[in-house]
């Protein structure tokens, strides 16, 4: 594994956990928020009994805020890092094709260097030549092979198969 690829899964792992930061972030600030609620249930029921203090339900709620404020922070680096890891990603990416192309370029050096159109072109027509007896002969045996079995087959049993499917097909 190269140095950028241990950097784009560091950077991989970073964006993995401020996510899960940002998710618990935005789980305490529900809880905070539930807090606030019972709080505010409570003060109700005490200010029924005595006017006054809220400072309770406030304490709940900057904290609800601040969780909130700081699931969006983790959200926001976590873009950031994920950004990053992509360009990272690609760079490694253009690496690799680099080098790939570069090792097609010297085979193909070494191919043309090498090339002899003249036993190509004797090479070819070879071919050529072949396929065609290929194709004489293939024709010669499906020829050969119809005949045959033509001729095991009875003509009337084909016959009465090929009406008897006919009347059934109206």
């Amino acid at each position: 594994m190269s140095n950028m690829e241990k950097h784009l899964f560091n950077l991989k792992f970073a964006a993995k956990e401020l996510n899960r930061n940002a998710k618990k972030c935005d789980k305490e600030e529900k809880a905070e928020k539930a807090k606030i609620k019972k709080c505010l249930l409570l003060l109700c029921l005490k200010q029924a009994i005595q006017k006054g203090n809220t400072e309770v339900a406030r304490i709940h709620a900057e904290n609800a805020i601040r969780q909130k404020n700081q699931t969006i922070n983790f959200l926001r680096m976590s873009a950031r890092v994920d950004a990053v890891a992509a360009r990272v990603q690609t760079a490694v990416t253009m690496g690799k094709v680099t080098k790939s192309m570069a090792g097609v370029v010297k085979s193909m050096d070494a191919t043309l260097r090498s090339m002899n159109l003249e036993k190509i072109s004797a090479l070819m027509d070879k071919f050529e030549q072949q396929f065609e007896t290929l194709d004489v002969q293939t024709q010669q045996m499906e020829d050969t092979m119809s005949s045959t079995t033509t001729l095991t087959t009875p003509q009337n049993q084909v016959d009465m198969l090929l009406q008897e499917m006919a009347d059934e097909a109206g």
